[in-house]
C-alpha cells in the first residue's frame, strides 16, 4: 500500500511550485480564485500517490471528498473559529470563503485526473 513514486512526486512538486507563484504573484479573478483550486486537487492528488499505492478512483474520490469537506469548513469560517483570521498562510491554505464556483473547480480537476489517468493506462497498454 505505501511506496514512493518519483513521476507523482515530480508533478506534485511542479504544481506546488506553480501554486505558490499563484498565491504570490496573480491578483486576478480567473487564474487564482478558480484555476488555483483546479489546479489544488491535483496537487494532492498526485501528492497522495507518491506515497499510497491505491486505485485511481479511490484516491481521486478520496481527494474530491476531502476539498469538499474544506469548502465547507470554508462556509463556516473555520479560519475565525480557529483563531486564525489574521494568519495569512492559514488563509491562504485552507481557504477563506465558500463558492460553489470552487466546487465546480474541484470536480473538473479531479476529471482531468481520471481522464488523464485513464489515458496514460491505456497508452502504457497500447505501447506493450
Amino acid at each position: 500500500m505505501f511506496t514512493f513514486n518519483l513521476k507523482y512526486f515530480l508533478f506534485a512538486l511542479a504544481l506546488f511550485i506553480t501554486e505558490v507563484l499563484i498565491a504570490l504573484y496573480v491578483r486576478d479573478s480567473f487564474i487564482r480564485p478558480y484555476f488555483g483550486d483546479y489546479l489544488v486537487v491535483i496537487l494532492i492528488y498526485c501528492a497522495v500517490r507518491t506515497f499510497v499505492n491505491a486505485s485511481v478512483l479511490k484516491v481521486a474520490m478520496g481527494v474530491l471528498v476531502f476539498s469538499y469537506l474544506i469548502e465547507v469548513l470554508q462556509y463556516f469560517n473555520i479560519v475565525d473559529r480557529l483563531g486564525l483570521s489574521d494568519n495569512v498562510v492559514a488563509k491562504t491554505v485552507i481557504g477563506y470563503g465558500f463558492a460553489w464556483w470552487d466546487m465546480l473547480a474541484y470536480t473538473l480537476g479531479i476529471a482531468t485526473v481520471i481522464i488523464l489517468e485513464r489515458v496514460s493506462r491505456k497508452n502504457s497498454f497500447e505501447g506493450s
